[in-house]
């Protein structure tokens, strides 16, 4: 069994709340820039930490005037945009609680939210927010006071709060400890009825002093992000956070439509991102090569991209690799950077594996992909790869004041500074999860000699086929998804003679593909699983996921789709994560399709 645990490099402070984070940045430097806001003309205008703070006090006064008591919970549905960690702050200023809502939520899942964690309130963004929430507000009776955004309602609020004193404020702001409820944050429900994970004021204060020593390179002074990811999530949340702590600039642009003019006007030092963002970035850079005649010239530039990455990690590069590497350079390299704002040098990944190639091409083009491991229930990263030292393919060392260790079925444990306090009214889920002080993840991996943590699936999600060998679909499913035209995949076969799969199309670069191959650009997801080209596209992509497993692990046969794997549709999470059971319940027809006729496994092994 390995473990590897890393000391906490700041003294931890008990007494310490979010709050303080806040204070100790305004007091360090009031006038440096700590977020800014898109304007009108396509530009930014910088909000400074003094004027941020201001904000934060005034709507503070607004929730004590309107009644908001220490430790109350306030549910919160609004986009990634400046003002949710505005009201994040202000809530903590005024000794309440937020319940983050995701902003895609039905009205059934808000309801279940708002009853279990006993909210007194809610503030909704918009009037279809509010909608759905209307719907089921006789259903939530403790839910007293609504507030609207799009109504002004956040300016109503501060108006409100003139007469609180500045005195006030500051004693609701004291009065939580580090031990004490800083947030609940409701699970995707992915594999069941969502659960209230307690995440301590602790859990954000200590987590976010330790990550800034061991990510200082990334949260530099001048450092600036673009938010896009939700922050109804916990990683980005605890991002916003952090660089609170830290002092770095935020923006956020929640259209992800709009990301490529934003990343050009804000140009941010380092990104937050899952892998599907990278995916999306390299492909479509390929499709519009491709599309201009010069698909060849692209696919040559990142083969010498990947080589010249895995050559510095071997520690010499070849002569005729620079040579060529430097070509690349202006003619592709320069420019890709450059349409993400030409100064992004970090980049921070998570949620699920990036792939060696793409760790690869994007650290030659000058932006090292830091990969990260961690859940709600560890208050977003465990592990992170060091600038210093950062490994492709694995999610790095564990954080300071962090261990992991590795349970002899291969299940990752952590424990530290950034593991949860509970489920909340769940005693009997929490019991499930922990050992000890160690926090089980359902999740596997290994750790290397160094205690860098390589991720290889989920627990839950092995699948055992009839010939007893054991499949993570997340080693399958990972390299096909990032084919250009493939959305989404499922690989089932649990108890099968064989391992299948259920793939969806990508409908945003489907088009691009067809029309770059000579092929109607409008026909329809139907039409289009069931083109020869597409079939084939789709063969190419799940016979490279089968070169690197063997046989009995490898895709037999798949079934494309015709329709798209959505969260309106209810086989998405917010964060884009498939939800497995829902997906193999929904489509029991088509897998069973796929094995009828199927011949009786011979030879059968119980070898795993």
């Amino acid at each position: 069994m390995k473990e590897f645990v890393v000391p906490a490099v700041v003294t931890p402070d008990p007494q310490a709340n979010a709050t303080d984070l806040l204070v100790d940045r305004v007091a360090i430097d009031p006038d440096a820039a700590l977020f800014a806001l898109p304007t009108a003309d396509g530009g930014w205008q910088d909000v400074s930490a003094g004027e941020f703070h201001r904000q934060v006090v005034a709507l503070a006064k607004g929730f004590m005037a309107s009644g908001v008591q220490a430790g109350d919970k306030i549910g919160f549905i609004c986009k990634t945009r400046y003002e949710w960690t505005l009201v994040d702050f202000a809530a903590w200023f005024a000794g309440a609680v937020l319940v983050p809502i995701y902003e895609t939520s039905s009205p059934s899942q808000i309801q279940y939210i708002l009853d279990n964690s006993e909210a007194t309130a809610i503030i909704v963004e918009t009037a279809e927010h509010f909608s759905r929430f209307d719907e089921i507000a006789g259903d939530v009776a403790h839910v007293a006071t609504t507030w609207q955004m799009h109504l002004g309602d956040l300016d109503k609020l501060a108006a409100q709060g003139t007469g609180i004193s500045d005195e006030q404020v500051e004693e609701r702001r004291r009065i939580a400890v580090g031990s004490d409820l800083a947030t609940l944050i409701y699970t995707s429900g992915s594999t069941g009825t969502p659960k209230g994970c307690i995440l301590t004021h602790s859990n954000f204060v200590e987590l976010s002093r330790n990550a800034a020593v061991a990510m200082k390179e990334v949260l530099a002074p001048g450092a600036s992000t673009l938010l896009f990811i939700t922050t109804a999530h916990v990683f980005a949340r605890f991002i916003s956070i952090l660089a609170v702590h830290a002092g770095a600039k935020v923006g956020h642009q929640a259209d992800t439509k709009q990301l490529l003019p934003a990343l050009g006007s804000f140009k941010p030092t380092f990104l937050l991102a899952v892998p599907r963002v990278f995916e999306k970035v390299y492909n479509s850079s390929e499709q519009k090569a491709e599309a201009g005649g010069k698909g060849k010239i692209f696919r040559r530039a990142a083969d010498v991209a990947v080589a010249h990455s895995q050559a510095l990690d071997a520690g010499t590069v070849p002569f005729g690799l620079k040579v060529q590497f430097a070509l690349f350079d202006r003619l592709v390299y320069s420019k890709l950077k450059a349409a993400m704002g030409g100064r992004v040098v970090y980049a921070v990944s998570g949620s699920a594996p990036l792939g060696l190639r793409l760790g690869h091409f994007f650290r030659s083009m000058g932006i090292r992909i830091l990969e990260g491991y961690g859940l709600t229930e560890t208050t977003a990263p465990a592990t992170v790869n060091l600038v210093s030292k950062f490994k492709i393919g694995t999610t790095g060392p564990a954080l300071p004041g962090v261990g992991v260790k590795i349970a002899e079925d291969g299940e990752i444990l952590v424990k530290g500074i950034n593991v949860f306090a509970g489920y909340w009214k769940n005693e009997a889920a929490t019991a499930e999860v922990m050992d000890g002080e160690w926090f089980r993840t359902g999740d596997l991996g290994t750790l290397d000699d160094d205690g860098y943590l390589t991720i290889t699936g989920r627990k839950k999600e092995i699948i055992v086929t009839a010939g007893g060998k054991n499949v993570a679909p997340a080693g399958l499913e990972d390299p096909i998804r990032s084919n250009p035209i493939i959305g989404q995949v499922v690989v089932v076969g649990d108890q099968k003679p064989f391992v299948s799969a259920l793939i969806t199309l990508d409908s945003e670069m489907l088009p691009v593909w067809l029309n770059n191959n000579g092929e109607e650009a409008t026909m329809s997801l139907d039409a289009a699983a069931r083109h020869p080209k597409v079939l084939a596209e789709v063969q190419r992509a799940v016979d490279v996921a089968n070169a690197r497993v063997s046989r009995a692990e490898s895709i037999r046969k798949f079934t494309i789709l015709a329709t798209e794997f959505t969260e309106a549709s209810g086989h998405l999470t917010p964060k884009m994560s498939i939800k497995r059971n829902v997906i193999t319940a929904d489509f029991a027809s088509v897998i069973e399709g796929m094995y009828a006729g199927a011949p009786q496994t011979q030879g059968i092994s119980l070898q795993g």
